[in-house]
């Protein structure tokens, strides 16, 4: 079997019992991804280019998301270093550096992937260690004034001295490919577990002669996520690093704490965040634009000079061009809103087109939906639809027609028409005051 000199084994076979969910632990989303897909991002990244997720049975969801990368089942859950060996055949004949992660540990930059990977280029062991604020119950890494490793010494096994160590085992490693499996082929499930602990490989690897070494992370990144409020956490610090990003690279963000992005989200130069600005995935946008508070988007383009907001909603399939105007409760799912175009105010626009310098009145709506199909509406360049007006679908409305406020449009307009559907107006002479009189004198007598 053929591969390139790094690979990696993402262990994800966790039910995430603490997160009372049916759902495989790693598969919780952060900033609209997969936990374990985080993790695969940043290991390729690091420039990891083969891996292998360990999942257990009947995961599909989870098999479905890795793909197109290649998935071991670990059938019983007897600890890291059997949920490893799970992962035996896939590797079979690799014989360069191994990392092996935890899906449930996304925040690991590809930075400190990389720096385990050159380490582990004259080690053949290499342990992710940590210093954290409090290091708690965490297992010490024992090194020597070279920073080779000596062991990891778990906490409730550690002499007063090794617990004044603040060097704490994170549990990632990176091992030589030809070493791995040997290793960890020796290790015993003799503990009260009864479960093959993937961190023995140091001792293992010790006695016989083999270096091991440590890298540090830093405690933000190795935060491993067990429960809601643990992902929680890790939200926020995804959600810090992508608003930095976004300011770093000539966004202005009014209010940092209140704009949540999604992990692809792609902001052009001189973009203008107000607050409370939701991002869902698949959002790009373009250069000088301004999104006002309140506003939602998620699988939408905007193109330069978009002014968007506030509480307007762009759902999946809006693409606005250059100059686009969208006002106040305004909602756009699959249309195209061509360059100038505006719709200000308390429209829904679905399965449409609208023509360059076309204008929506307020109250607008494309009825497109019968209850089984949906049907497009067209609305050519320069068209001026009135307010409060209805367009049943599949209808279209021509270039620089216009459409009177109050209409239900259910037949084609011709371009420069004007079309309307509005009742004949009736006035009744003074019959408002005499409702009114009548009305006060009934009130009167109860």
């Amino acid at each position: 079997m053929t591969m390139s000199k790094s690979a990696a084994i993402i262990l994800a076979a966790g039910l995430g019992t603490r997160m009372k969910s049916t759902m495989p632990k790693v598969m919780h989303a952060l900033a609209g991804r997969p936990m374990v897909n985080h993790v695969i991002a940043n290991l390729q990244e690091a420039g990891v280019t083969e891996l292998v997720c360990v999942i257990g049975p009947d995961m599909p969801a989870l098999e479905k998301a890795v793909a197109p990368h290649k998935t071991a089942v670990q059938v019983d859950r007897l600890g890291t270093g059997h949920a490893v060996l799970a992962a035996k055949s896939a590797m079979d004949g690799f014989d360069g550096s191994v990392l092996i992660a935890f899906g449930d540990t996304p925040l690991i930059a590809p930075e400190t992937f990389s720096k385990m990977l050159t380490a582990a280029q004259d080690s053949d062991v290499v342990v992710l260690g940590f210093r954290p604020d409090d290091p708690a119950a965490y297992g010490r890494l024992v090194v020597d004034e070279d920073n080779h490793l000596q062991a990891i010494v778990e906490f409730k096994d550690a002499t007063d001295e090794q617990r004044a160590i603040n060097l704490c085992n994170s549990g990632v490693m990176c091992v030589k490919g030809q070493k791995l499996f040997g290793l960890l082929e020796q290790i015993s499930n003799d503990n009260a577990a009864g479960e093959y602990y993937l961190t023995d490989i140091v001792a293992l690897a010790r006695k016989a002669g083999l270096d091991c070494s440590v890298v540090e992370g830093h405690e933000d990144e190795l935060l491993g996520v067990n429960s809601r409020v643990e992902l929680a956490k890790a939200e926020g610090l995804v959600q810090s690093q992508l608003r930095v990003r976004a300011m770093v690279n000539g966004a202005t963000l009014m209010d940092p704490s209140s704009t949540h992005f999604s992990f692809d989200t792609v902001l052009g130069k001189d973009v203008v965040v107000e607050p409370n600005v939701f991002f869902g995935p698949g959002v790009r946008v373009g250069d000088n634009v301004v999104i006002k508070a309140f506003s939602h988007l998620e699988e939408t383009t905007l193109g330069n000079g978009v002014v968007m907001g506030p509480y307007a909603r762009l759902r999946p399939g809006a693409d606005l061009k250059d100059n686009v105007k969208v006002g106040n409760f305004v909602e756009i799912k699959k249309a195209l809103i061509e360059e100038g175009a505006k719709v200000n105010h308390l429209s829904y626009i679905g399965d449409a087109r609208v023509g360059p310098n076309a204008n929506i009145g307020a109250g607008t709506i494309t009825c497109n939906y019968d209850g089984y199909f949906k049907y497009h509406t067209d609305i050519g360049a320069g068209a001026f639809i009135g307010s409060n007006t209805a367009l049943v679908a599949p209808v279209k409305i021509g270039d620089n027609a216009n459409v009177g406020a109050g209409s239900t449009i259910s037949k084609d307009v011709e371009g420069g028409d004007l079309s309307l559907t509005r009742a004949p107006q009736k006035n009744f002479s003074g019959w408002a005051d005499k409702f009114r009189a009548r009305r006060t004198e009934e009130k009167s007598k109860k």
